[in-house]
């Protein structure tokens, strides 16, 4: 019977990884360009899969063994092989990517509709403002004169009801009198309800 045709390279020919780490921990070029070799492929691999994007999985595949250079002595034999370990650091670089890029493109949507979206709408603003004012003015031409000077003292002018009697010469109850009738005239003329 004839042995099976194998493809790729021979089991033989095939690095220790986990020897090859010890020397990468210790500085030795030479090992981790041997690592490199060895893996590099398959980090790609995992990072295309992830990715899709062929430019940002070269970025991630770089990224994933600069952090081997880095941290190589951070490996542990007992939890799995080098190849998984480094293949491990792959998908979640690339996976943290795509969270990363996901979060980016919310954020700019975010603020795209901030700026588009105007705090308040100033035309309507002032148009508004102006319609009350206009209201107000019309219905403070509906008071009786003494309601009207009676008004304008204390609520334009800012004056107590003590100092509109003074200035009026008018007893304190009739001023309070005429403030209370003009007051509910100008509430039912503005449609106000109590």
């Amino acid at each position: 019977m004839r042995e099976p045709v194998r493809i790729g390279p021979h089991p033989s020919a095939q690095p220790d990884l986990q020897e090859l780490l010890r020397g990468v921990a210790q500085g030795d070029q030479e090992a981790f360009a041997s690592v490199y070799d060895a893996v590099v492929g398959s980090v790609l691999g995992i990072a295309r899969s992830v990715l899709r994007d062929r430019a940002q999985s070269e970025e991630v595949a770089q990224e994933v063994l600069v952090e081997v250079w880095r941290t190589a002595a951070n490996y542990r034999p007992e939890r799995g092989s080098v190849r998984n370990w480094i293949l491990t650091l792959a998908h979640r670089r690339a996976v943290d990517r795509v969270r990363s890029v996901d979060a980016s493109a919310a954020r700019e949507h975010r603020a795209a509709l901030l700026e588009r979206t105007p705090e308040y709408d100033e035309v309507t603003e002032e148009v508004e403002a102006s319609l009350e004012r206009e209201q107000v003015r019309r219905c403070v031409r509906t008071l009786t004169e003494v309601q009207r000077q009676a008004v304008d003292l204390a609520y334009y002018r800012g004056l107590t009801y003590r100092e509109v009697a003074e200035l009026l010469t008018l007893p304190l109850g009739t001023v309070k009198t005429r403030l209370r009738d003009g007051l509910i005239r100008l509430r039912d003329c503005l449609g106000v309800t109590a």
